[in-house]
């Protein structure tokens, strides 16, 4: 999980923030922090569906699921696990087969 938290802190600090993401602690909310606007979290799903090929539903752009770095990797550690699971069904199927 490390590395997922790294990889969308890094995405924020150098797309929103210029490389200056000393001050931003991984638990602040971006929209408070003046880090992410509404235009940056269309920009920020983006990357999430292309970077990592989920798809982010509309009842999911909601702060609990993307307003901090913290948010952001308990989100999407939910999303990849929900993808695995078809895989391992048909993983587990084929086996027994």
């Amino acid at each position: 999980m490390y590395d997922l938290q790294r990889e969308l802190r890094d995405f924020i600090v150098t797309n929103f923030m210029f490389g200056e993401g000393a001050g931003l602690a991984d638990s602040d909310s971006f929209i408070s922090k003046g880090v992410i606007d509404s235009t940056g979290v269309l920009e920020l799903v983006m990357h999430i569906e292309e970077t990592y090929h989920v798809q982010v539903k509309d009842n999911e752009l909601v702060p609990e699921n993307l307003d901090s770095v913290d948010n952001l990797v308990a989100f999407l550690s939910r999303k990849l696990a929900q993808k695995e699971t078809p895989a391992d069904a048909e993983l587990v199927a084929a086996s027994q087969a």
